[in-house]
């Protein structure tokens, strides 16, 4: 059984985003690292870079494939998750956690409304 946690909302690209605070923290799902298998790169956006809601931010990059990552929301990136340009492996180990991706400032909260509650996903890649 895949870990969706319920205080999270999610893309059908696979991206989770937490809307704890004034900014939304972003990473990828546990089914998508589950289907990349071993990430070996990760390609950021720098801080202060706007991001735009469903266009692409960045890469993956895993032994079987390479994978464009999509913003769940716009605005201005705030943090990077550096410990990934070391050891991107922990996407795999704790994607939920110390795998987060970027943080953002959002521009347009009202994006949220988009996005798939935890229900949703699971159902999206049942």
């Amino acid at each position: 059984m895949l870990n969706i946690p319920n205080k999270l909302l999610y893309t059908k690209e696979h991206e989770w985003a937490d809307f704890s605070g004034d900014n939304v923290t972003i990473g990828i799902t546990e089914f998508a690292q589950s289907q990349l298998g071993d990430i070996i790169f990760l390609e950021f956006p720098d801080i202060g870079d706007e991001i735009t809601h469903g266009i692409s931010f960045g890469e993956i990059e895993a032994v079987k494939a390479v994978s464009e990552l999509f913003a769940p929301v716009s605005g201005t990136v705030t943090a990077v998750n550096e410990t990934l340009e070391e050891a991107p492996e922990k996407v795999n180990q704790d994607c939920y956690g110390e795998g987060w991706l970027i943080k953002v400032k959002p521009k347009n909260p009202v994006e949220k409304d988009n996005l798939l509650t935890s229900a949703q996903y699971s159902e999206l890649i049942d």
